[in-house]
């Protein structure tokens, strides 16, 4: 009898996959036919192991890779592509979702506060569409990066600061990225969502 299994569509990366966002594009990215990488902190690795097994509940065709990391360290974005690419041999997809906010009135504001906000949700977008993207142009065939962005990178809010300067550098990341790399085939987005009832959303309450 032939096997059933379906092909997978690809590969694709989710960093910040343990809940909220993160683990609804990962579940969805599976159920489309892609195998995935799912990504977060060592703090979440149970929520990742959760979202592991609900992939493989769901859609046991798909493979799911977990590994642990920090986006906003330099080598833990490298590391995690150097592993996607050791388990599958290629990345198509990666999708630079992980993301924090601190929620305080400009003046209560510390510098701690806006450079952990701006480490992680800028510096940690950089580092994954850098790294995605040497990968994907030394394959040769194209591929698709995907930032997160919000509507507080289109407009501000009050006690957002650090959180909207965040997602307008994303937007403006991505605006260059896109130019750089549509040569390469490579296409690279940011999607804005709302407000989410998510637990990042809860925990600013």
């Amino acid at each position: 009898m032939a096997s059933t299994q379906s092909k997978s569509k690809g590969v694709a990366v989710v960093t910040g996959s343990a809940q909220g966002i993160g683990r609804s594009i990962a579940i969805r990215l599976a159920g489309d036919g892609y195998d995935v990488v799912i990504n977060d902190l060592e703090r979440n690795k149970e929520n990742l192991e959760e979202v592991k097994k609900e992939i493989a509940a769901d859609f046991p065709d798909r493979r799911v890779l977990t590994v642990i990391g920090n986006v906003s360290v330099e080598e833990d974005v490298k590391g995690l592509v150097d592993s996607t690419v050791k388990e599958f041999g290629k990345l198509n997809v990666f999708v630079a979702n992980a993301g924090i906010c601190k929620t305080k009135p400009l003046l209560e504001t510390t510098s701690d506060d806006f450079e952990s906000v701006l480490s992680v949700n800028v510096k940690g977008t950089f580092y994954s569409y850098k790294y995605a993207a040497q990968q994907m142009v030394a394959q040769g065939e194209g591929g698709r990066i995907i930032g997160a962005s919000s509507l507080a990178g289109k407009k501000g809010h009050a006690s957002l600061s650090a959180y909207c300067a965040s997602k307008f550098a994303v937007r403006g990341l991505t605006q260059s990225a896109a130019i750089e790399l549509g040569r390469n085939g490579i296409t690279v987005n940011a999607y804005a969502p709302g407000t989410i009832e998510t637990p990042m959303r809860k925990s600013r309450d």
